[in-house]
């Protein structure tokens, strides 16, 4: 398996787990009032979420485009990025709970599907109207 396979696989890893934990928190919370004191809903993890998530994301994606070409992927998966990094930036107490959780969301849709149509790019077979000009024929 490739250095960009695995790293677009582990960026959809991170960014699903970002959309979990902002989904289901705050159920595990109110059905679990105790679980509070495990800090689930602590802003460090959105931290440290953005500190694993953007370079693998930028790394997969960048060796992605070298080989595709489509760089449109790489302006999704960066648009993505941005979110997630507005959301950890802003964080609660500038744009509520409510916007980040859509800013956090929004930002591992755009992650997840940039590096879902990267992955399956870079493993196309080759033909003649491949637009990869960077594999051999």
């Amino acid at each position: 398996m490739k250095l960009q396979e695995i790293i677009d696989k582990f960026a959809i890893g991170l960014s699903a787990m970002c959309a979990i934990h902002c989904l289901a928190v705050p159920v595990l919370l109110i059905l679990l009032p105790s679980a509070a004191a495990l800090g689930l809903g602590n802003e460090q993890f959105h931290f440290w979420m953005l500190v694993a998530v953007l370079p693998s994301s930028l790394l997969a994606l960048f060796l992605g485009c070298k080989k595709h070409k489509r760089y449109r992927l790489l302006m999704l998966g960066g648009a993505g990025l941005v979110l997630l990094s507005a959301a950890v930036l802003l964080g609660e107490n500038v744009i509520g709970e409510a916007g980040e959780k859509v800013l956090t969301l929004l930002g591992s849709f755009f992650v997840i599907v940039g590096h879902w149509f990267n992955f399956r790019l870079c493993n196309t077979k080759i033909d003649e109207h491949c637009p990869c000009p960077s594999e051999q024929r």
